[in-house]
């Protein structure tokens, strides 16, 4: 994935949150294409998770966009649940980037609302979000690690190689 395209996702994901799309529809309606998705399924699908799980301030919306694009993508369907543990990794490889970038995971310590600072923005979440699963979706798409856009956030990327090479 070359990074013009990377940031052409990054400003549609942006476009969409702007429009009214929530966080996780935004993530997951800027990347649907990738893994076959259609986005008005891909926006139906994610509309619960928006304002951390239905505005409960919990898990960021912006993850959960990520999630269910991973899910969706690593999964071998009903009649085959072998592959929860490999879908399971690439969850926590994203859950674990977005917390080490940001402090958090949960909207109301992001947006600041529990009595803290201002972690990161909602529009910053959906960008880091965006990038970290591109980063994923291509990790997994075939093991063709040469377009993997590992230059997306090094500081992120990097423990992902080293924790698969274990």
């Amino acid at each position: 994935m070359e990074q013009t395209e990377i940031e052409a996702r990054v400003t549609r994901a942006h476009e969409l949150h702007e429009s009214g799309y929530n966080c996780a529809q935004s993530v997951a309606c800027a990347c649907c294409d990738l893994v076959g998705l259609d986005r008005a399924e891909a926006f139906r699908l994610t509309e619960g998770f928006g304002g951390g799980m239905g505005a409960f301030t919990e898990t960021c919306g912006a993850i959960s966009g990520g999630v269910a694009l991973i899910g969706y993508s690593m999964s071998a369907g009903p009649d085959a649940a072998r592959s929860k543990a490999a879908t399971y990794r690439q969850v926590r490889q994203l859950v674990n980037g977005f917390r080490d970038m940001n402090g958090s995971t949960l909207c109301k310590e992001l947006k600041g609302q529990s009595g803290g600072p201002v972690l990161r923005s909602c529009p910053g979440c959906v960008e880091d979000a965006v990038r970290l699963t591109l980063s994923l979706l291509c990790l997994s798409s075939q093991g063709i690690f040469h377009l993997c856009p590992f230059h997306l956030c090094p500081r992120v990327f990097f423990p992902f190689l080293f924790a698969l090479a274990r």
